[in-house]
């Protein structure tokens, strides 16, 4: 039994069967002149099955859906099926992000470029609840007189009210007239506040706010220098001095003790550096050293972590690490001891990240009073870090010391908030004293310490002592912003900023809502549209829509109304020509576009433009006629071309034509390339044009394909008769042209052996040779650029004659070389040169005149209308045998460069032979200094110009540069397109002008290539005040970005 056969089942059509049953039923239409239903199903794929999983849309298959709408898990790049946190990213930032996460965390402050000192330094004094409280006791009349005041107090308020997680601080920076871009010292910043807020909070009447700054910061120290003799202090010991911090050294120091030993260590004042004592009436040794009479509530110390290198000049930030306590006590440590401790508690940890002096990173740690929580403040950022300065997960260690074994816990380390910069390094040392258990902590990178004196408790102890170790369950949590009530001007100013920010997070939610229910209505609707659009059935009816519009339809959120005009034919049908631009709906699936989105034109099941179909089936026969004809007249041009088959009458043709059309692809049609066979052959007389003239070669052809062409070309362009002009094998050709021909080939001849002619009288100069000189022999001078126009123009030959210039009459020339005021030259002759005792003259093609001889000089005089007489005399001589005059003011011209001339004053013998060329009439170098000095000024006086800047890392630029800067200077040097198109590494083009000074054209490369140099250097590039003339910029300095 043998098995059925199921190779074909289910087996596709080929294109090119399908397409070759069409043009069977269009030729049967055109023969017939009968439709059939049957027929119309073919043509416009009705039969064709309906696609499912396709990746693309087919555009021959009306019943194909597929594509419309992208897989399920899929997205497009833009429209209804975007992505849809792309969608929402283009509503733009929700504002809800920016909500602070509870009411306990602080607040951040913007970074507006480089203004992280100035947030490290406001976060300090905000967080400190009695400079706050005094900030916001200020009178509102008082605030609108001080500018900083009244934004500092509306920053304190936003920190301290406001919902959002990080507030501007640039209003505050604006009144500070302060730089965003420009990175400055923390402890700077907060000396110089503090100096302005004294002087602006003197102006208010309440006392807590009017001394606040003074009472928080300030203390007394007195500069002690004791005589070792008679143990007496100078006068000015008894001085108290005010201070605000104290700056204590780093280098050679590990601790905070030791570097407040150090501060107040005893100076000896030996040798030549003895101090004068008044008690004893002369010099003697003595001590002097800081006494610290007052320590104020908040004592903050400056580490000098800046040091200045005497060899290099420059600044360097000291890294070694730095270990200072968690509470310290500077009781014994005035100049009158205190019987009770004097507790101070760190508070504040001011970090800079960097290694650089001018640039890094300022980050605070600070310590809520309230709650006893540390705090990161890195600009907007504000992490909790629980109870220990640097992180909970810090790495630390415990020591014992009563005798016990030391026992070590390691923990992970923190890690790095800025990449690439010294992390912090948190150790942390417990060990128990009488007060209990002290910590001590250690980090590389800390710049100002804040200790904040803690207050008696009522109780026999006297001073609290804290221990960071504590559960934390046994600390009720207090809000950050507690203990302070805003001003009722300030409280209002704050509720009105939360409504207003509350109203935004809304209105963004609302739209973001709105927005996403459009979307998955849109989505669901054209899934639903297009999951009843198949049509399962010929009998059932359907309608027919454009693909455009239903492409637009599936992936725009707000679709048009329905357009079907663009697959109507002239008759409002459909045709058969739009087939692939529209797609087969059925009634249901219409009914539902239709009902929403209204517009049309409906196309329904008998909306088949039957005129069209009967069109394209004669189009059909046609072009099947066509190809067969063109195809044999093929065989019968390429037999004519090769010169076989030319029986019976001939005709003309063009032979470049007829080969084009030779090498053309075969068509169903007739093109525009098929008309005018003959126009390049038919003169303007309307006769046969010679065959010697351009363009005019022709080729017999036999009649029949004469016909065809003739055909052709008539259909194409019927009104044309000139391209398509019969022209017989016997046709003469016209006379007229002939004559012109011939007196154009005379005129040739003759301007032939002109050319000739002068290349012999001149054979030396037609061929750029240099001639040697004599001396004391008489000569001619031209100008370099007639020469070499002349040359190029005797020279010509071919399709080069017709487009080479004449040079001018020498007349009109060796007028132009004399200035009308001095009667002298206007240009210099070239210099010469000496090479084993042979005289030549350098060449130039442009510039500078040349030496001719006496005989070349007459024999251009008669062919280029020049006088004999005044001709412009050039005669060789030694220097030594002219008169002595100065060589670059006149007549004589050097052989060497200016910088050989630095030779001539080693070498009298050299120099007495020099040879030099004396002119009459003489150099005017009165009228061409003038004339450089305004050329050169024209250059100078550019505008809008590109150049290009090459960042080089090293001391010295790539030979590669300085070479291709080298060649751009010499306008005359062709440069290699390989040279041109050269890369040099990060280059950048920049746009300058004559007007642009040395410091813009510095300030534009820095911001092109984000280089931040120090403030120093930008000072003194400031004194340049010359403009940019295109000097070559080396720069060998390193810049780091902050």
């Amino acid at each position: 039994m043998s098995r059925p056969t199921t190779r074909t089942k289910n087996k596709r059509s080929r294109p090119e069967d399908e397409a070759d049953a069409k043009i069977e039923i269009l030729r049967r239409i055109h023969s017939t002149g009968q439709i059939k239903d049957d027929d119309l199903a073919q043509l416009y794929n009705i039969q064709k099955t309906v696609c499912q999983g396709c990746r693309v849309n087919t555009k021959d298959n009306p019943n194909c859906f597929c594509g419309l709408i992208p897989p399920p898990n899929g997205s497009r790049k833009s429209g209804l099926w975007q992505k849809i946190s792309d969608i929402i990213g283009a509503f733009g930032l929700d504002p809800s992000k920016d909500l602070r996460s509870s009411d306990d965390s602080p607040a951040g402050l913007t970074n507006l470029g480089a203004t992280c000192y100035a947030n490290s330094i406001l976060q300090f004094l905000y967080m400190n609840r009695d400079f706050r409280e005094g900030i916001f006791s200020v009178e509102a009349q008082v605030l609108e007189q001080q500018p900083v005041l009244d934004q500092l107090a509306r920053l304190f308020a936003q920190l301290h009210g406001s919902k959002m997680a990080f507030i501007d601080s640039a209003p505050f920076i604006k009144a500070l007239e302060l730089d965003n871009g420009v990175q400055q010292d923390s402890h700077e910043f907060l000396t110089l506040l503090l100096s302005l807020l004294e002087r602006c909070l003197s102006n208010s009447g309440v006392a807590k706010a009017k001394t606040i700054v003074q009472d928080l910061f300030r203390g007394n120290m007195s500069h002690v220098t004791r005589c070792s003799k008679c143990g007496q202090t100078s006068i000015a010991s008894s001085n108290v001095e005010d201070f605000y911090e104290l700056e204590l050294n780093l280098k050679g120091l590990k601790s905070l003790d030791e570097s407040l030993d150090d501060y107040l260590s005893e100076e000896k004042l030996e040798g030549d550096n003895q101090y004068y004592c008044d008690s004893c009436g002369t010099r003697v040794d003595a001590t002097r050293s800081i006494k610290l009479r007052t320590l104020p509530p908040v004592l903050n110390f400056q580490l000098k972590r800046c040091v200045f290198l005497q060899k290099t000049t420059t600044k360097k930030k000291i890294t070694s690490a730095f270990s200072f306590p968690e509470e310290l006590d500077m009781g014994q440590r005035l100049s009158e001891p205190s019987e009770s401790p004097l507790i101070y508690g760190l508070s504040t940890v001011l970090v800079h990240k960097g290694t650089a002096v001018n640039s890094g990173h300022y980050v605070a740690y600070i310590k809520d009073e309230t709650s006893g929580q540390w705090w990161e403040f890195d600009d907007e950022h504000v992490s909790n870090l629980g109870r220990h300065p640097f992180g909970e997960g810090s790495s630390c260690s415990v020591y014992k010391t009563d005798g016990e074994e030391d026992v070590n816990k390691s923990c992970a380390e923190i890690k790095n908030s800025v990449s690439g910069e010294n992390h912090v390094d948190a150790d942390l040392h417990q060990s128990s004293s009488a007060n209990g258990h002290v910590e001590t902590y250690s980090s590389s990178d800390a710049y100002m310490l804040m200790y904040t004196r803690r207050h008696r408790k009522n109780d026999q102890n006297g001073w609290p002592v804290c221990n960071a170790n504590h559960d934390k369950a046994n600390v009720a949590a207090a809000p950050v912003n507690g203990g302070a009530s805003l001003p009722s001007h300030l409280a209002e100013e704050i509720k009105a900023l939360n409504r207003s920010y509350a109203d935004a997070c809304e209105k963004y939610k609302l739209r973001k809502e709105k927005e996403l229910d459009t979307i998955t209505e849109r989505r669901q609707e054209v899934r639903s549209v297009l999951s009843e659009a198949p049509v399962l059935s010929l009998e059932e009816p359907y309608f027919w829509m454009s693909i455009d519009w239903l492409r637009q339809w599936a992936d725009s959120v707000t679709p048009s109304a329905i357009d079907n005009t663009s697959i109507q034919c002239m008759h409002g049908k459909v045709p058969l020509s739009k087939l692939v631009s529209m797609k087969r709906l059925s009634a249901k699936a219409w009914t539902l576009l239709f009902s929403k989105y209204n517009g049309g034109p409906c196309l329904g099941k008998d909306d088949y433009c039957l005129n069209c179909l009967i069109d394209s089936a004669r189009a059909t026969v046609t072009a099947d006629s066509y190809r067969d004809r063109r195809a044999l007249m093929k065989e019968v041009a390429e037999a004519a071309l090769a010169g076989k088959g030319l029986d019976g009458k001939l005709y003309f043709v063009s032979k470049t034509w007829l080969q084009q059309w030779l090498r053309r692809k075969s068509s169903d049609y007739p093109c525009e390339a098929d008309a005018g066979p003959t126009a390049s052959i038919r003169c303007p007389h309307g006769q046969l044009m010679p065959e010697q003239a351009p363009g005019a070669k022709r080729v017999l052809i036999p009649e029949n394909l004469w016909l065809f062409l003739c055909e052709i070309a008539n259909m194409i362009r019927p009104d044309d008769q000139s391209g398509c002009s019969a022209f017989s094998s016997d046709a003469e050709m016209c006379t007229h042209c002939c004559m012109e021909l011939s007196e154009v080939a005379s005129w040739e001849d003759t301007l032939r052996a002109v050319k000739l002619k002068q290349r012999q009288n001149h054979e030396k100069l037609a061929l750029g040779k240099n001639v040697p000189l004599s001396l004391n022999t008489k000569y001619y001078l031209l100008p370099s650029s007639w020469l070499s126009k002349w040359r190029t123009y005797i020279n010509a030959s071919g399709k080069t004659v017709s487009s080479c210039v004449e040079p001018d009459r020498l007349d009109g020339v060796i007028n132009a070389l004399i200035c009308q005021n001095h009667s002298r030259l206007l240009e210099r002759p070239l210099g010469l040169t000496c090479k084993r005792d042979v005289i030549l003259q350098k060449t130039s093609a442009t510039d500078g005149l040349t030496i001719i001889s006496e005989n070349d000089w007459k024999c251009f005089c008669e062919e280029w209308g020049g006088i004999e007489d005044r001709g412009i005399l050039g005669e060789i001589k030694l220097r030594n045998t002219m008169e002595k005059n100065n060589v670059g003011s006149c007549q004589e011209m050097p052989i060497t460069d200016t910088e050989d001339r630095m030779d001539e004053a080693i070498n009298d013998e050299v120099e007495a032979k020099e040879p030099v060329i004396k002119s009459f009439p003489e150099i005017c170098e009165d009228c061409i200094g003038e004339r450089e000095s305004c050329e050169l000024m024209q250059k100078l006086s550019y505008c809008n110009e590109d150049i290009c800047v090459c960042f080089v890392r090293g001391k010295e630029p790539p030979k590669s540069i300085l070479e291709a800067s080298g060649n751009n200077a010499e306008s005359d040097r062709r440069t290699s397109k390989r040279s041109r198109k050269t890369s040099f590494g990060n280059s950048k083009n920049l746009n300058v002008s004559g007007s642009t000074t040395l410091y813009q054209l510095k300030m534009m490369i820095w911001e092109s290539f984000g280089v931040d140099e120090l403030s120093e250097q930008k000072a003194e590039v400031q004194q340049a005040e010359e403009g940019f003339r295109g000097t070559l910029l080396t720069s060998n300095s390193t810049s780091q970005v902050v």
